[in-house]
């Protein structure tokens, strides 16, 4: 067992700072940050609660049906009926970087996930670069996944005559003037995630159990109405158009990311953190995949171009019965409430890591007494998700969540391979297959993927870069707790904590 790492003496400002270069390149021992693990700013505690079935809730809650409910008719006319395709192009990368996941989740347990992995193995350079890219993945994956709530709101509302108008239903990109539904969902899963964590898991678990029910009922369904000349030709935009969709679906598959961030909630983070990711990959895999499959079976795949809410749409065309389409659009607004829940769950305890190590302001640090949860930082990135649901295309969002998310996952991979070099001498709860091929293959994956996304993705990407390194200069590098040590002080630090790792 890992025995808490303590320090000397508290970290403080050094007049022995040490330089740009060995500042970006300092690691924090693994060690240091289980010790800390579960603490917030003041020093109130997050609560230990979650099981193995709250983890994996909260992976496939935050992963199942964002590729199928939300983005389906934009990714469809990309690859056409080779979606299917690119949906398992997408699950095999997504699981060769579980894999990886799954190994550091269980050597290091803490709420970080691939930043604090990144912070352990590369230095506080390529750990800030990864804890920025992870707040473009989850803060815009909720906008993205919140945007399609207008659909399926209005499809429920249009089996009683009545339809949002664009100006409340639409943000200014595509007509409309901000979109309602997607604030008040973002809004509604911020106030569950104040209450507290363990309540927010129940609920989840509960919708996440009533969204596999309405996918396979979809499925049910759509294979009475299938026609196997949908699939021909089958690759009509040719491996550019498949490959293409593959990267802009990946965004779907970042919930084990999301169950990596309870590390500091889960009873037994390093038994029950690898179990969880590899479960909800094969559960979410298998789902979108057949979903997939069947909906190409029932329309032809051009169909697609330009269609909201094409399942709800499909159902209504095969069975003419209003009250189904009535079922599946309210289970679907559920499914997308798990989505926001659990990824907006996931960013403030990003959030809260990098706050920890004074790389961002203390506020997202600081945990209610009162309910055991980072309360403040739930309520500003609550608040700033809701704003960009609300006024930025879904498209955008899409394929910006994708590049941040391939870009975390990559850097996973690579840290396996470090500690497996480095550390071998340290207890592995889980180790990835056939290494080093698996993590090798996983990032060779990730950035085949990265580099099918269009100029303007890049070009965002490379903004938020440039904002993110002017952050850090700005703030991080003149706050952050590992740099204030004094060289001494960080060598015994690393010793001690490595000492007391075995």
């Amino acid at each position: 067992m890992t025995v808490p790492v303590t320090t000397e003496k508290p970290i403080a400002p050094s007049v022995d700072r040490p330089g740009l270069r060995a500042q970006l390149l300092r690691r924090k021992p693994i060690g240091q940050m289980i010790s800390e693990a579960g603490h917030g700013e003041g020093g109130t505690g997050l609560v230990r609660s979650f099981g193995v079935l709250h983890l994996t809730m909260i992976s496939v809650g935050a992963t199942l049906g964002t590729g199928i409910l939300v983005i389906l008719g934009e990714a469809v006319p990309l690859a056409g009926p080779a979606i299917w395709i690119s949906f398992v192009i997408a699950g095999v990368a997504a699981l060769l970087s579980a894999v990886s996941y799954a190994e550091m989740a269980g050597l290091v347990p803490v709420a970080g996930s691939s930043y604090s992995y990144s912070y352990a193995t590369m230095g506080e350079g390529m750990a800030w670069i990864c804890g920025w890219c992870l707040v473009l993945e989850y803060a815009v994956s909720v906008a993205a996944v919140a945007v399609g709530a207008g659909q399926y709101v209005n499809e429920t509302l249009a089996v009683f005559g009545q339809v949002l108008p664009d100006s409340v239903a639409q943000p200014p990109g595509d007509g409309g003037l901000v979109n309602i539904p997607a604030v008040a969902i973002v809004v509604l899963a911020m106030i569950l995630l104040v209450r507290g964590a363990r309540e927010s898991a129940w609920i989840n678990t509960a919708i996440v159990i009533i969204k596999i029910g309405i996918l396979l009922f979809f499925c049910a369904v759509a294979f009475t109405a299938f026609n196997a000349g949908n699939f021909q030709p089958l690759l009509p935009m040719g491996a550019a158009g498949v490959s293409a969709a593959a990267s802009r679906v990946f965004f779907s598959y970042i919930g084990f990311d999301a169950a990596s961030t309870a590390g500091e909630e889960a009873r037994n983070p390093k038994r029950d953190l690898p179990r969880a990711i590899l479960l909800s990959m094969v559960i979410v895999t298998g789902i979108y995949v057949l979903v997939a499959v069947a909906a190409i079976g029932a329309r032809p795949w051009g169909w697609f171009d330009g269609t909201e809410a094409a399942l709800v749409q499909i159902l209504e065309e095969t069975t003419n019965q209003p009250w189904i389409a009535l079922v599946f659009s309210v289970g679907a607004v559920l499914a997308i409430a798990s989505i926001v829940l659990t990824v907006l769950y996931g960013q403030t305890r990003i959030l809260l890591s990098m706050s920890r190590d004074g790389l961002v302001p203390k506020v997202f640090g600081r945990v209610s007494p009162r309910t055991g949860t980072p309360a403040a930082g739930t309520l500003i990135v609550g608040t700033a998700v809701a704003l960009t649901a609300g006024l930025v295309p879904l498209g955008a969002l899409a394929d910006a969540t994708s590049i941040g998310t391939l870009f975390a996952f990559a850097l996973v991979n690579v840290a396996v391979i470090y500690l497996r070099r480095n550390r071998p001498d340290l207890k592995r709860s889980f180790r990835v297959p056939l290494y080093p091929i698996t993590p090798v293959l996983g990032t060779l994956m990730c950035a085949y993927l990265m580099a099918n996304l269009g100029a303007d993705t890049w070009l965002v990407f490379g903004g938020w870069m440039l904002v993110g390194i002017a952050i850090f200069f700005g703030y991080g590098r003149r706050n952050s707790k590992v740099a204030a040590l004094s060289e001494l002080d960080y060598r015994e630090l690393t010793a001690k904590a490595s000492s007391q790792e075995l």
